[in-house]
C-alpha cells in the first residue's frame, strides 16, 4: 500500500474532524477566489464605462470630479460650458466628432441627459462597442426620449408612453415639467454602465423645459403621430393615465401591473416628424471629443486648458480612470487582506486538528514503526494527509466559487453593473490556489516533524 492510499484511509478514519476542516478550507478558498474575481471584473467594468473617447471637456474643476459627473452621473458640475465655446472648440483641427452633454434634470431618481444624435453614433463603451436599441430608435425631435434598459425595466415603461422630466438630480426634484411630456421612442440594450440608468433627451428639450418651451416653433419641436390611444403621462409623484380622446382611465401604479397587462403591452414603433434636436442652448455641462490622431488630442487638450474665453478643463478619461482606481487601491488591499486572513485561519484550523489528534495516534504510528516503517515514512504520511486535505479543500472551494459566480451574475449586473464572466480560472487565480497548497503543505510539516521524533518505545508504552 503506497503512502497516498494509506494517508487517505487514515484521514477517512477521522472523517468527522477532517470533513469539518476540509469544508472550512473550501469556504475560505471560495471567498478568496470570489473577492478576486469581483475585484478584477469591477475594475474592468469601471474602465469599460467609456471607450474610444479621447477627451472630456467641462468647466474647470477636478479631473475626477469632471469624470464622475459627466460619465458616471455621480455628483454634479459646479459650472457649465458656454455653447459658443463648444461650437468654437469642435471646429478645431483634427476633431473627428463631439458629443454635447447637458445634465441637471431627473426622472424618478434617474439622471436625464440632454444630447444630440451624435451620442448614438459615436459613444462607445466596453471594447469600443456601440449603443444598440432593444426596442425602437433614437429620438427625432424635441418631444421624444430614449431610455436606458434599467430605467425601462424598473419603471415598466414601453414605447409610446409619455413621461415628465423633473428639475433636480437624484430623488430630490424641485420642479416638474408637466407642460413638456415626452414620448418614449427607444429603449437601449443593457450595457452594464451608467447608460442603463439614464434617460436621454434632445438638447432642445432641456432648453424648452427651462424657459423657452412656450416660444418654441413647431419646426423645433416636431410632431409625433400614430401614438397608442392609451398613452400615459407620468408625473414625479404618481403614475396616471390621461386619455387624449377624452375617455376615462383608472389610475394605476406602474410597479403593480398585472400579468394580463404585460401581455397586452407591446413595443410598437412610434412614428414622428423630424425636428430640431439642438435649438439654441446657452450652455451645456460637458462634452466628449474624438480625434483623427493622438497628436491632435494632446495639442487640443493643451489649448483647451489655456482657453481664454472661459476656464475649461480637458481630461483624458483613460488616465483619469487609472487615477480614480488608484485612490481605491487601499480598498482592494483590505479586501484581499481579509480573504487571505480567512484562508490562514482555516489552515491553522487544519494544523490544530492534526496536532490535537497526533497524541491519540502515537500507538498507531508506533505499530507502523514496528512493522518496518522508517521515520521518513511517518513524516511523509503526516505531510501527505495535510496535502490531501488542502487539495480536496481547494477543489471543493473552486466548485463552490463557480456556483457562487453563477448565482451572483444577475444580481451584480442589475444592481452594480458588474458583469462577471463564468470563465476558467486565470493564471493569477491558479497562482493563489498554488499558494494555498504550499501553505497547507507547510502547515502539515509541523505535526509531521513531531511524529518523526516519536520513538517506538514511547508509542507502545502506556502513560498513566
Amino acid at each position: 500500500m503506497n503512502l497516498a492510499s494509506l494517508a487517505f484511509k487514515s484521514s477517512w478514519n477521522r472523517k468527522s474532524s477532517v470533513l469539518l476542516t476540509l469544508f472550512t478550507i473550501a469556504i475560505s478558498v471560495m471567498l478568496l477566489l470570489s473577492i478576486e474575481r469581483v475585484r478584477q471584473e469591477a475594475k474592468s467594468s469601471f474602465a469599460n464605462t467609456i471607450s474610444g473617447t479621447d477627451l472630456i471637456v467641462g468647466a474647470r474643476t477636478g479631473d475626477i470630479q469632471l469624470l464622475l459627473s459627466s460619465v458616471f452621473r455621480i455628483g454634479h458640475a459646479n459650472n457649465a460650458v458656454k455653447w459658443q465655446s463648444y461650437e468654437y472648440i469642435k471646429q478645431q483641427r483634427g476633431v473627428a466628432w463631439t458629443i454635447p452633454l447637458s445634465l441637471g434634470d431627473s426622472h424618478k431618481g434617474h439622471a436625464v441627459l440632454g444630447t444630440d444624435s451624435s451620442y448614438f453614433t459615436h459613444f462607445r463603451y466596453g471594447k469600443k462597442q456601440m449603443l444598440a436599441f432593444e426596442h425602437g430608435r433614437a429620438f427625432h425631435n424635441g418631444r421624444e426620449v430614449v431610455l436606458g434598459s434599467d430605467v425601462a425595466k424598473k419603471l415598466n415603461y414601453h414605447l409610446g408612453e409619455q413621461i415628465v422630466i423633473s428639475h433636480g438630480m437624484g430623488n430630490t426634484s424641485f420642479h416638474h415639467h408637466d407642460d413638456n411630456p415626452m414620448t418614449i421612442v427607444g429603449i437601449l440594450k443593457p450595457t452594464g454602465t451608467p447608460v442603463d440608468r439614464t434617460v436621454h433627451v434632445p438638447l432642445i428639450a432641456i432648453d424648452e423645459m427651462h424657459g423657452s418651451a412656450h416660444n418654441a416653433s413647431p419646426r423645433m419641436i416636431g410632431k409625433a403621430i400614430n401614438k397608442p390611444s392609451n398613452e400615459a403621462v407620468h408625473s414625479h409623484d404618481e403614475h396616471k393615465h390621461h386619455d387624449h380622446d377624452h375617455h376615462s382611465h383608472d389610475d394605476h401604479n406602474h410597479g403593480e401591473h398585472s400579468h394580463g397587462e404585460h401581455q397586452h403591452k407591446t413595443h410598437q414603433p412610434v412614428e414622428s416628424e423630424p425636428g430640431d434636436l439642438i435649438g439654441k442652448p446657452k450652455q451645456i455641462t460637458a462634452f466628449l471629443m474624438g480625434f483623427d490622431s493622438p497628436l491632435y488630442t494632446l495639442q487640443v487638450r493643451r489649448n483647451i486648458n489655456q482657453y481664454q474665453g472661459e476656464p475649461l478643463l480637458a481630461i483624458m478619461p483613460g488616465v483619469t480612470l487609472r487615477e480614480l482606481w488608484g485612490m481605491l487601491d487601499i480598498v482592494e488591499k483590505i479586501l484581499l487582506l481579509f480573504s487571505v486572513v480567512v484562508v490562514i485561519i482555516s489552515l491553522l484550523g487544519m494544523l490544530t486538528t492534526l496536532l490535537a489528534t497526533l497524541n491519540q495516534r502515537r500507538r498507531e504510528l508506533a505499530i507502523l514503526r514496528s512493522v518496518g516503517a522508517r521515520p521518513w515514512h511517518i513524516f511523509s504520511l503526516l505531510t501527505s494527509e495535510a496535502v490531501i486535505i488542502t487539495l480536496l479543500g481547494c477543489l471543493l472551494g473552486t466548485a463552490l466559487f463557480f456556483v457562487a459566480i453563477l448565482l451572483a451574475q444577475p444580481v451584480l449586473q442589475a444592481q452594480f453593473g458588474i458583469s462577471l464572466s463564468l470563465s476558467m480560472l486565470s493564471s493569477y487565480e491558479v497562482t493563489l490556489l498554488g499558494g494555498i497548497m504550499l501553505a497547507g503543505t507547510v502547515m502539515g510539516i509541523f505535526p509531521a516533524l513531531r511524529a518523526y521524533y516519536y520513538s517506538l518505545s514511547d508509542g507502545m508504552s502506556i502513560k498513566v
